[in-house]
């Protein structure tokens, strides 16, 4: 008989180790999947850091020390991979917008701003609230701008 797994479940047991680790090397993981393809289980963790960029070292580091521990808390073969975020990432979550907090993006609207006729603002992070929404400091003419939350239909890391 074939055993259920509750992907949400060993998600909910591993954060807290991945979270551990990283902090131990000056490290944020941005995102934590435990996904299945092509018949294969994968942890994937992307790692960010404010002082520095992520190097190989980093991604070997969290992997040799990440070993053992979820090999205790995965019931099943998986392949276990740790990245950087990379040069052009696309936000998955609203925590993003405060571990990219002064860096480069770009955001797509839903809707234009009132007064403005602009979907896609290229721009830097000022500051993120939940409630709020996102205060953005545009390019192209230096004002700064509120974006609603609701409003924000993507929005992804940006490099000139």
């Amino acid at each position: 008989m074939k055993q259920e797994l509750n992907r949400y479940e060993i998600l909910e047991k591993i954060t807290p180790i991945i979270e551990n680790t990283a902090v131990r090397y000056n490290l944020i993981p941005v995102e934590i999947e435990f996904i299945k393809e092509n018949h294969r289980w994968y942890v994937r963790i992307y790692i960010y850091s404010y002082n520095k960029e992520v190097t190989l070292d980093d991604c070997e580091n969290m992997t040799r020390s990440l070993n053992e521990f979820l090999d205790e808390l995965i019931p099943v073969k998986y392949y276990l991979e740790v990245s950087s975020p990379g040069l052009e990432r696309k936000f998955k979550s609203d925590k993003e917008f405060l571990i990219f907090k002064g860096r480069r993006v770009s955001i797509k609207l839903k809707e234009p701003l009132e007064g403005e006729n602009e979907l896609i603002f290229k721009g830097e992070i000022i500051d993120w609230d939940d409630n709020e929404g996102l205060t953005f400091f545009r390019f192209d003419d230096g004002k700064e701008l509120q974006i609603p939350k609701e409003n924000i239909k993507s929005a992804k890391l940006y490099i000139d």
